[in-house]
């Protein structure tokens, strides 16, 4: 829509995903376009050949930590995992788990905002309760597994993705728990799907539409030459509670 509006035309490319990807960024570079808008990463050797054909470039949503001269447009992850969790202790819980993913800064982030909810709550962050793991459902049912398994079982669990907090469903059905009266489950992302899942999650709202035209805004002005006002822009997430959590049984 961005685009459009701004009459210039969009170039998907897909690259580094596949073992032997159709084209790779080479071939990107070489058509010289007004601009780049690369998601999740953009390593240094691919930064460098853009700066040296000044093709202006923006990361979307990135998955490492970027230099401060990078230009990128993220969403609030720290203010989403603390949001996430304020709503589960205003609830009553005081046994949280989190189910996290590797050390992404945006994994970390969301980590950090859990911890800082429970300890403003003057709740400990209990290492047990948090569970590192690959953000996939499977990986996720096996995390819940173990930690609802336990005799000392959390009553609410924070997942760092959507797809981890499909896990922890399946996990809750095959251990006979039912979701929200013994388990309470919050994701992260609010993928389309999790509004029709039964119970209907809730999840952070990451604001992926918003961000899309804020790093096409930004990745234009860029190319045109234009100074801009900030470089690193984080468009704020909010909390949409549906179904999947209330408070603990007493």
């Amino acid at each position: 829509r961005v685009a459009r509006r701004n009459k210039v035309g969009v170039l998907v490319s897909e690259f580094g995903l596949q073992e032997t990807p159709t084209r790779t960024f080479d071939d990107t570079v070489e058509r010289r376009p007004q601009c780049v808008l690369s998601v999740a990463q953009l390593s240094p050797r691919e930064r460098e050949q853009l700066r040296a054909k000044g093709i202006p470039f923006v990361v979307f949503d990135p998955n490492e930590e970027l230099p401060d001269d990078v230009p990128f447009v993220g969403a609030t992850n720290w203010r989403g995992g603390q949001a996430a969790t304020r709503h589960l202790v205003e609830l009553g819980h005081r046994r949280i788990a989190m189910i996290s993913g590797p050390d992404h800064p945006f994994c970390l982030a969301r980590m950090a905002g859990y911890s800082s909810a429970l300890t403003e709550a003057g709740l400990p962050v209990d290492p047990d309760l948090v569970v590192r793991t690959q953000l996939t459902r499977e990986d996720g049912r096996i995390a819940a597994r173990d930690l609802l398994s336990r005799p000392d079982r959390p009553t609410a669990v924070f997942t760092a993705n959507d797809m981890q907090a499909l896990g922890v469903y399946q996990a809750a059905r095959e251990l006979g728990l039912r979701i929200p009266d013994d388990l309470s489950v919050v994701g992260f992302d609010d993928v389309p799907a999790v509004a029709w899942v039964d119970p209907p999650l809730t999840t952070v709202h990451q604001p992926l539409a918003e961000m899309a035209v804020a790093a096409t805004e930004l990745a234009l002005a860029l190319g045109r030459g234009e100074d801009v006002p900030q470089v690193g822009v984080e468009i704020a997430t909010t909390l949409t509670v549906r179904e999947s959590t209330a408070p603990p049984k007493s």
